[in-house]
């Protein structure tokens, strides 16, 4: 009696992703790396696997250049959101550390294989993590993987602040001023002069916010070619390199390199730094007057008065009409103005007539009346040297200047009028002449 046919046995199909992981960049842009070595010893051992239903999925997962030290890795990301859509069976990896060197951060990968039913797998350590004892090895393994990172680590702090504490230059991006040249800070004379000025500057004004407008106007720019803001300006001037010192975990110690600050000037920067900020914007507020205080007048015929209101810690200044003041919002069509706004726009249009020959053929013919000594070039000469001056100009001197040349400024919805007083243009071409401006930048 002949025995029936066995039935043969059904192969369950197991869809296998490889993960490959560089945590250096280097040799990354060869033909052959070290991602296309481990992805090709991860491929030949699913083939080998064949017969047990593994197949190769399409979409690669690779990480060059990331450390093993986070989860935050694209390739990694993408394997997970394709494990939780249920695309992943396997994932095969050429080492653990490939995966992770955090324990803690495998036990969550580990979690989420589990829940989605998937199984991991070393190929050169032939892990199985759906048994408890390949669980129990490769626990043992990465944490001593997590031991050696953490061993290296602790020797590479140790070396660095061995070398801090000598004074020594240990790589980054050098202060603003200073250039590595053969591992050491040196200075560089033309970017210090800047930092020297700014340090200076800041004893006059003592406002991180009024300096970062005259650095802009200054055309200064970090090494990169971004502006300097407020926040960059407060972190120069708490820079212990300055002084020659390096710094180690909050701890100075002399350096290697020269100073471009003196000590005296350091301490005095930093008693103004210890002032509470908003006495100082205070301040500096009461010591820097309104532009237009007293000049701009609204639609209405009414004055516009400097006010200033503070969101989120920033001060934002305006000009507010007195009819608004005085009967409330929608009173008048134009209520308030931004201070910045209006004050640059009257600025680029007195530094207009500084240009104008008709302008200045006008306020020769009235300055003549009164001094007979100027002529019209010394008017055309004096206005025109004006123009290139006015960004050193001290805010308040500003002020003073714009309340000589200009009478009165009419706003409506339209823009605006500027009205000059012809008399102040010449008392401004005298001025200029005697060099009373020159010495007020």
């Amino acid at each position: 009696m002949t025995k029936p046919p066995e039935k043969s046995k059904v192969v369950r199909k197991l869809r296998c992703a490889v993960y490959t992981r560089k945590s250096s960049e280097e040799g990354l842009e060869q033909e052959f790396n070290s991602l296309h070595a481990q992805r090709e010893a991860c491929e030949a051992y699913i083939a080998s696997q064949r017969s047990e239903g593994w197949v190769l999925v399409r979409d690669q997962y690779d990480d060059g250049g990331i450390s093993g030290g986070t989860l935050e890795r694209p390739g990694l990301t993408r394997l997970l959101e394709d494990i939780e859509d249920g695309l992943v069976d396997v994932v095969v990896v050429y080492k653990i550390d490939r995966l992770s060197r955090s324990l803690a951060d495998f036990a969550k990968l580990v979690e989420v294989f589990d829940r989605n039913g998937v199984t991991f797998v070393s190929v050169t350590q032939s892990f199985n993590t759906t048994t408890s004892m390949g669980r129990l090895t490769l626990n043992i393994l990465l944490s001593f993987a997590q031991f050696e990172r953490e061993v290296t680590a602790e020797r590479i702090r140790d070396k660095v602040a061995a070398s801090r504490k000598k004074g020594m230059w240990m790589g980054g991006v050098p202060p603003y001023g200073y250039r590595v040249e053969n591992r050491k800070l040196l200075v560089d004379e033309e970017a210090a002069a800047h930092v020297r000025w700014i340090f200076a500057h800041f004893l006059e004004i003592g406002s991180g916010t009024e300096l970062a407008r005259e650095i802009t106007k200054r055309g200064i720019q970090t090494p990169r070619g971004n502006r300097i803001d407020k926040k960059y300006i407060y972190r120069m001037l708490s820079n212990r390199a300055y002084i020659g010192k390096a710094v180690h975990k909050g701890d100075s110690y002399p350096g290697e390199h020269d100073a471009i600050i003196d000590r005296e000037t350091w301490d005095r920067v930093h008693a103004i730094l210890q002032e509470s900020p908003r006495k100082r914007a205070a301040r500096t507020r009461a010591e820097t007057p309104a532009l237009l205080k007293g000049l701009l007048f609204g639609p209405d015929g009414a004055a516009f008065s400097p006010t200033h209101t503070r969101k989120g810690g920033r001060l934002y200044r305006y000009y507010l009409s007195q009819t608004v003041l005085k009967h409330g919002a929608g009173s008048c069509p134009i209520g308030r103005v931004p201070a910045g706004e209006i004050e640059a726009t009257v600025i680029d249009q007195l530094r207009a007539v500084f240009r104008q020959p008709e302008i200045v053929a006008g306020t020769w013919k009235t300055a003549r009346t009164q001094d007979g000594g100027i002529t019209e070039a010394d008017a055309r000469e004096a206005l025109i040297r004006l123009d290139p001056l006015w960004d050193e100009l001290f805010p308040a001197e500003q002020a003073r200047i714009v309340a000589l040349l200009v009478e009165r400024v009419d706003i409506d919805t339209d823009g605006l009028n500027v009205r000059l007083r012809v008399d102040g243009l010449s008392s401004l071409t005298r001025e200029m002449l005697a060099g009373d401006i020159g010495e007020a930048a």
